[in-house]
């Protein structure tokens, strides 16, 4: 979980995760999210860290699902995410192929990979990150426009962007319902729950 999040700060340019009430912070100054907390399982730590918030803009990730997480939660405080982490369970190694009005390209800043999918006038149709760290290797902000769905782009993406990765890295993303059927049939496996609450 620490590596994942490691790997996702490298990504967006965020600072590192730091050890805290028994998960991890990341201070990520956003207008909407200021900070996030990650924590693998419950316990004293996140129950005491959660008592001591009074404020919106701090988003604390449990993975656990909902119904867990919500009885956890002191008044106030809203389930705003239930997601889920994956993992690679037998990955599908092929070459990205794309309608014929598409183009990929793939470019590279240190250990973060950038993923872009155009149309031929150049509008933009899909994009996506992923970075390594530490023998972690993450996917993020994985978008398809759109008007341009069911055309195999998000497909395109992860593997162009699963190609860049070390072989012998561990490979993890969180995904939304809808995002985690496209991984399933690239061979992912769900491999725990990942629930976001804050308060409002």
């Amino acid at each position: 979980m620490r590596g994942w999040l490691a790997a996702r700060s490298l990504s967006r340019d965020l600072p590192a995760p730091v050890d805290n009430h028994g998960g991890w912070r990341v201070d990520t100054g956003g207008a909407i999210e200021r900070r996030r907390y990650l924590f693998a399982t419950p316990g004293p730590g996140l129950t005491t860290l959660l008592g001591s918030i009074d404020a919106p803009g701090i988003f604390v990730k449990l993975c656990a699902d909902a119904a867990t997480f919500r009885a956890l939660l002191p008044p106030g405080w809203t389930i705003t995410d239930a997601n889920c982490m994956m993992v690679p369970d037998r990955p599908v190694a092929a070459a990205p192929v794309l309608p014929m009005d598409y183009r990929l390209s793939v470019t590279r800043r240190g250990a973060v990979m950038h993923a872009v999918i155009t149309t031929d006038d150049g509008a933009a149709a899909a994009s996506g990150y992923a970075a390594q760290h530490d023998g972690i290797f993450v996917y993020d902000r994985i978008v398809v426009g759109d008007a341009h769905r069911r055309r195999g782009l998000g497909r395109a993406l992860m593997l162009a962007l699963g190609a860049q990765a070390d072989p012998a890295a561990r490979q993890v993303l969180t995904a939304t319902q809808m995002g985690a059927a496209l991984y399933a049939t690239l061979g992912w496996r769900v491999y725990a729950p990942y629930t976001t609450a804050t308060i409002g």
